[in-house]
C-alpha cells in the first residue's frame, strides 16, 4: 500500500485504523523526496528531524488512545518566505543565505497545532518577485508534468510539491497571483483567500497591501479544511480581519459539514469576465474555459458575459505599487542586522552598496529601482497616487459586479506553462502571465484555481473563480461542484511513475 498522495480523511482513516503511523508517512514521505526531488528542486531544506518529531506526538497521541487534531499527519510544505523557527528562511536569495528565524509564522504554527507534519521549505522567486521560478537564486524548480517547462511563480516549489505527491498541503503566497498561477500550471488546486483573513505575520513582506498567504492541495476538499484552521483572526498583524467582521461566508468549519449537501449550483449567477476572455488566450486556454462554462450550466449555474472595463490597468497599476512597496520592505537588507554581508567592505557606506549589488538578484534589483523612482518627490503623484486611485476604481467597479453577480470566472493563466528561458529575456512579456490573477489581489477578493483541462502537450489549464471580499465560502463550493462533476484532480504526474519504478 502506497502513503503517497493521500488526501487528508485519507491519512486521518490510514492513522485511525492504525493501517500505518504519522512516522511511517513522514518517512515515506521524506524518502519520496530525497529521491525523486534532483527532478523537481522543489526543496530549498527538508525539515527532517522536526517532522520525525512532530510525527511522534502523532503516535503518542494514537497510542493513548486520544481524539487526533484535524490535519494529524499531513505531510506540509511551506514557501521559503514563512518562518519556521529554527530552519532556514531565504525567501530565495543569497542575501538572506543562513538566516533562521526564531518563531514561526502564525499560518505556519496553526497548522502545526492542528497535527501537521513539516516536510521542507519550499523553493521560490527571489522574495517571491517571479511568475516562472526562474529568479530563485538556488535552483530553477521544474514541473512535475514536464521537467522542460516552468511550474509558474513565485511559489512555484510549493506548487510543484503538491503536484508531485511531495506534500498533501503547501503553503504559498500570492501578492500578483503567486498561488494561483503556479496552481493553474502545475495542475492543483491553489486559494487565495481574502486579503487579512489568515494571517501575514511572519511572513517576510515583498508588498504588504497585496500579500497573501495561501495553501495548495490536490482537492478543494483538502483547501476547505486547511483553511478551517489557518483562517483565524491574529492580534500580532494589524491586517487581519477581526473576528466580528467575520460573516457566515467565512466560516470554513460550518462549510465542511455542509460539503455534503454541495450538489449542483442552481440560484448561482456567476459572470465571465469578457476583459480576460477570448482574445489573449491561448486557443488550448479557450477552449477549456467554454467546456468550464459548459460544465457550469449543466450544474444549474446562471452565466453571462460580464464587463469590467477598469480590468486593463490591472496590470500598470499594479506594476507600480508593487514596486513601491517592494523597494521600502526589502531596504532592511543592508547586511547589518541579519542575513549576508560584504565583510571586505572598507566603510559603512561601501558595504551596504557591495552587499545589495553582490547577493540581490536581477528581478528584485528592477523593482527596487523601478519603485524608488514611482516614489521619487516629482513622480509621486504622476505614479504611485494614480495606481491607488485607479486600484479603488478597479475595488468599486468589482463591488458593482457582485451586487448582481455571486462569482465572476476567467482563465487563471492566459497560457499554459511556458518552457524555460522563452521570457526571461522579456520582462513585459513575462508580467504578462499575471494578467489574469492580479485584478483579485489589487481588490482583495478571495479567489481560486482549479484544474479544468490540459493543452496539447498535455500540460494543465486552470479555472479561476472570484467573489467579494469575505465570500470565500461561495468561491470554495462553486469550486468544490466543479471538481465533483470532473475529474482533472485525480492524477499526479510523477508519483504513478515513482511507485511503477519501486514495483
Amino acid at each position: 500500500m502506497t502513503l503517497l498522495g493521500k488526501s487528508i480523511s485519507e491519512i486521518h482513516k490510514l492513522l485511525t485504523s492504525k493501517e500505518t503511523s504519522a512516522t511511517e508517512l513522514a518517512q515515506a514521505h521524506l524518502s519520496y523526496i530525497e529521491k525523486s526531488d534532483h527532478l523537481t528542486h522543489a526543496f530549498l531544506c527538508l525539515t527532517k528531524d522536526l517532522a520525525l518529531k512532530q510525527a511522534t506526538e502523532i503516535d503518542k497521541l494514537i497510542s493513548a488512545k486520544k481524539e487526533l487534531p484535524p490535519l494529524a499527519g499531513i505531510p506540509l510544505a511551506v514557501k521559503d518566505v514563512l518562518c519556521v523557527e529554527s530552519y532556514p528562511a531565504t525567501c530565495g536569495s543569497k542575501i538572506l543565505e543562513g538566516f533562521k528565524p526564531i518563531y514561526n509564522a502564525t499560518s505556519v504554527n496553526l497548522l502545526f497545532d492542528a497535527g501537521a507534519i513539516c516536510v521542507g521549505k519550499t523553493n521560490c522567486d527571489e522574495f517571491a518577485m517571479g511568475s516562472s521560478n526562474e529568479n530563485s537564486a538556488y535552483a530553477k524548480v521544474t514541473n512535475p508534468w514536464n521537467h522542460n517547462y516552468v511550474p509558474g511563480g513565485s511559489s512555484g516549489g510549493s506548487a510543484a510539491s503538491v503536484a508531485a505527491g511531495f506534500a498533501t498541503i503547501a503553503l504559498g503566497t500570492d501578492t500578483g497571483g503567486s498561488v494561483r498561477q503556479p496552481a493553474s500550471l502545475c495542475g492543483v488546486v491553489g486559494m487565495k483567500p481574502t486579503y487579512g483573513l489568515v494571517s501575514r505575520f511572519g511572513l517576510i513582506a515583498l508588498a504588504s497591501s497585496l500579500d497573501h498567504v495561501g495553501p495548495f492541495t490536490r482537492t478543494v476538499e483538502d483547501t476547505i479544511r486547511t483553511l478551517a484552521v489557518m483562517a483565524k483572526p491574529d492580534t500580532h498583524d494589524s491586517t487581519s480581519v477581526p473576528q466580528k467582521m467575520r460573516t457566515a461566508n467565512c466560516d470554513m468549519v460550518a462549510l465542511l459539514n455542509d460539503l455534503p449537501k454541495i450538489t449542483n449550483l442552481k440560484n448561482v449567477k456567476i459572470g465571465v469576465i469578457e476583459e480576460l476572455s477570448g482574445e489573449g488566450n491561448e486557443k488550448s486556454v479557450q477552449k477549456a474555459l467554454d467546456l468550464a462554462i459548459e460544465t457550469l450550466k449543466t450544474l444549474g449555474a446562471k452565466i453571462d458575459k460580464v464587463s469590467l472595463p477598469k480590468v486593463k490597468y490591472a496590470l500598470p497599476v499594479y506594476y507600480i505599487l508593487n514596486p513601491a512597496e517592494a523597494s521600502s520592505n526589502l531596504a532592511r537588507y543592508d547586511g547589518v542586522k541579519y542575513g549576508a554581508r560584504d565583510k571586505s567592505a572598507q566603510d559603512l557606506l561601501s558595504m551596504y552598496l557591495s552587499t545589495r549589488q553582490s547577493f540581490i538578484g536581477s528581478e528584485p534589483k528592477r523593482r527596487i529601482m523601478l519603485g524608488t523612482y514611482v516614489l521619487s518627490s516629482g513622480y509621486y503623484d504622476a505614479y504611485y497616487k494614480k495606481a491607488q486611485r485607479v486600484r479603488r476604481l478597479l475595488t468599486e467597479e468589482f463591488n458593482d459586479i457582485f451586487k448582481s453577480y455571486d462569482l465572476v470566472i476567467c482563465p487563471t493563466s492566459p497560457t499554459t506553462a511556458f518552457k524555460f528561458g522563452d521570457r526571461t529575456d522579456d520582462p513585459l512579456k513575462m508580467y504578462m502571465a499575471d494578467v489574469a490573477s492580479i485584478p483579485a489581489d489589487l481588490a482583495g477578493l478571495p479567489a481560486i484555481s482549479i484544474p479544468c483541462g490540459f493543452d496539447e502537450n498535455n500540460m494543465p489549464i486552470g479555472l479561476q473563480f472570484m467573489a467579494a471580499p469575505l465570500a470565500d465560502r461561495k468561491v470554495l463550493e462553486a469550486a468544490y461542484a466543479f471538481e465533483k462533476a470532473t475529474d482533472y484532480t485525480k492524477f499526479s504526474p510523477m508519483l504513478q511513475k515513482y511507485e511503477s519504478a519501486k514495483t
